[in-house]
């Protein structure tokens, strides 16, 4: 079996990228180690930054996003008792952000493969990467109980942190950079209206809180919770009154409770992974890098890192040029750190660190005070928070 671009991984950015591709007629193949229902079934993000938004129209698939999504010109963040307000319109020269959960997005994208009749191997097993050194690559994995061999020109990598592409690249190759947070977020989805038409950040003594939503009656709130917290250590009743605690006066009033219809406990880390390629093989969001969700930038950093070789692909299919090939780990890199730096500093900023008013609290709220007390400040914060522009692989 030959195609031109052989893609590990049926998330967001392996269907992102082979619907990209599709659309240009290079072919592509997609590998992906679990069933369709298993990847529709993974709970994640729901903000989408302008360049990610825009990507998903090129791609022709942003039907349901424009009929269903919320697209928000700001955002809060609330600490001392009140709500200063992201201006995100209108310190950025009109960039907002959709609010559009990511198992939507990844329905969108599956749909899309099917009525192209674009090819996609779901339950591949023993799934391996051979050759990428050479000029001629190829994937193994097994299916139905036999062993195949996809041939191809290049590999994208987009089988997420734990997946197998990342681990192809020798160990004398890679350098990580890593971060571990000593807190995670426990967070629920109830069918209820959110409190707020805009997400709330909230900084408070007894731990960060989030607002937000995916629709105008589906809610999505989280609390800041240590480590060892188990869900079942924390019934409906007991996260609403903690939520409802660490929000302003006047936003806990307004909330509307419900039954929660899904509750998870998530750890909070930054990753890094350098380079971003190896030869042919190309790795893409997760599997190079990881930011903690208080920035939103997961899905739409991925988004990125597939903008970039979908241009690199279209250079070298469309143009015959292979001269950029080099540069893709460079380019995503630039704009991973700048995505990494924005997320370490909201976490940091917005977060309970110790049970201490020490020094580290009191810088918390001075940064909080001098960003939020100027228009260049608050510029700062709306530029990244609805995405820097995509990086070039030529000046």
């Amino acid at each position: 079996m030959k195609t031109q671009v052989a893609i590990i991984g049926a998330g967001p950015s392996g269907l992102l990228l082979g619907q990209l591709l599709q659309k240009h007629g290079i072919n592509n193949i997609i590998v992906e180690r679990r069933s369709g229902e298993y990847v529709l079934s993974r709970i994640r993000a729901g903000v989408l930054e302008q360049g990610t938004v825009n990507l998903l129209r090129e791609a022709g698939v942003s039907d349901r996003m424009d009929a269903n999504g919320l697209p928000h010109d700001g955002f809060a963040l609330a600490f001392g008792g009140r709500n200063v307000r992201i201006d995100l319109a209108g310190l950025t020269g009109g960039n907002n952000v959709m609010i559009y959960g990511q198992t939507e997005v990844t329905r969108d994208l599956m749909d899309a493969r099917a009525k192209s009749g674009a090819t996609t191997f779901y339950e591949a097993s023993d799934v391996r990467i051979h050759n990428v050194d050479s000029k001629h690559p190829y994937v193994s994995f097994v299916e139905n109980g036999e062993t195949v061999h996809l041939e191809c020109d290049y590999v994208a990598g987009c089988d997420g942190y734990h997946g197998i592409s990342r681990q192809t690249i020798p160990d004398t190759i890679i350098k990580t950079f890593e971060r571990e947070y000593p807190f995670g977020w426990l967070g629920i989805i109830s069918e209820t209206p959110p409190v707020s038409d805009e997400l709330i950040y909230a900084s408070h003594q007894r731990g960060f809180a989030l607002c937000s939503m995916r629709s105008e009656t589906r809610s999505r709130y989280y609390i800041q919770v240590p480590l060892d917290e188990k869900v079942e250590d924390w019934p409906d009743e007991k996260f609403w009154a903690e939520l409802k605690a660490r929000l302003p006066e006047e936003t806990a009033a307004k909330m509307i409770t419900g039954p929660s219809v899904e509750k998870s406990i998530a750890p909070l880390r930054s990753f890094v992974a350098e380079p971003m390629q190896y030869h042919r093989l190309f790795l893409v969001g997760d599997a190079a890098h990881i930011v903690p969700p208080t920035g939103a930038k997961g899905l739409n950093l991925a988004a990125s890192d597939v903008h970039t070789l979908y241009q690199l692909m279209l250079k070298i299919y469309k143009e015959g040029r292979t001269d950029l090939i080099e540069r893709y780990s460079d380019t995503c890199l630039r704009r991973v750190w700048k995505a990494e730096r924005f997320s370490w500093w909201m976490t940091s900023a917005m977060h309970k660190f110790s049970d201490k008013d020490d020094f580290n609290s009191r810088m918390q709220r001075a940064e909080l005070e001098y960003y939020t007390g100027s228009e260049a400040g608050m510029t700062v914060i709306a530029e990244n928070y609805a995405g820097l522009p995509y990086e070039k692989l030529e000046p």
